[in-house]
């Protein structure tokens, strides 16, 4: 088994300035795979709600799926930190958060991840005091795909970045162990990764921030609708997913990926 990471191994590396990689996995097979050759953080994403059971959006998965999907995920694991998707209408409430990040962490999950702001900074701490680490999703968040009305780069405007900025150091304060970025300009998830001092992950926010996820499915080149600007298909240029991986890692590392291309300005 390759190195375990946790919280604080992957907050090492953000301080000896070094990029970490996160893939989605969602069973037991390419969690082994990715995390045997080095990629340092799987998310169980609810996007398997689209590249597993091919729906249009992640907003029908369910809790129950969710556990199901993260306990595999876990025992296919060599070491990763596994980052676990609350889903949609699961943490309304913060006893619903504590009962539904508590399912997960059963699982085999070590980090709950929720999408929004500061509303959620009460039940951030709830968790936090009950030894839940979470990962708080900020920018385009596609469970909220219906009142942004499709899916749009957020944080354009001043007042917007700001009030993202604002959010972040608001979530930090209340207990938040990472943040995420999701298709936001590549300057304002600079300045935020700047700002607070948890690590920050991106996908569609340019490389300013500490780490990069991608879809695995995108990145090996495998999903059956178009390409989003900010993914890169791996396989297009190796011959295996081994490759695939590694060139993956050694773009994040080097800070060649995502480049300007990938970007939102």
């Amino acid at each position: 088994m390759s190195k375990a990471h946790t919280v604080s191994t992957i907050r090492q590396l953000v301080s000896d300035g070094e990029k970490f990689t996160m893939l989605t996995a969602y069973d037991a097979t390419f969690a082994h795979l990715f995390s045997a050759h080095g990629i340092e953080t799987l998310l169980v994403g609810d996007s398997l709600g689209m590249v597993c059971q091919g729906r249009s959006s992640t907003l029908p998965v369910t809790l129950d799926e969710m556990v199901y999907h993260t306990a595999a995920v876990a025992r296919g694991n060599q070491g990763a930190l596994i980052v676990a998707d609350m889903p949609f209408n699961s943490y309304g409430t913060v006893a619903q958060a504590l009962d539904s990040a508590g399912r997960l962490m059963q699982a085999g999950a070590q980090m709950v991840k929720l999408e929004g702001g500061a509303w959620l900074a009460d039940a951030v701490t709830a968790m936090s005091r009950a030894g839940i680490p979470t990962c708080l999703h900020l920018g385009l968040t596609p469970q909220s795909v219906n009142k942004f009305g499709g899916y749009k780069v957020q944080g354009r405007d001043e007042a917007s970045a700001q009030l993202m900025i604002n959010e972040a150091l608001a979530l930090e304060a209340a207990g938040a162990d990472f943040i995420l970025l999701e298709c936001v300009p590549a300057s304002l998830a600079k300045a935020l990764t700047q700002t607070v001092s948890v690590p920050v992950i991106g996908i569609g926010a340019g490389n300013g921030t500490d780490g990069q996820v991608l879809v695995s499915y995108d990145m090996l080149g495998l999903t059956q609708q178009r390409m989003a600007k900010f993914v890169k298909n791996y396989m297009a240029q190796n011959t295996g997913w081994e490759s695939a991986v590694a060139a993956y890692i050694a773009d994040v590392k080097s800070g060649q990926f995502p480049a300007p291309e990938h970007c939102f300005e």
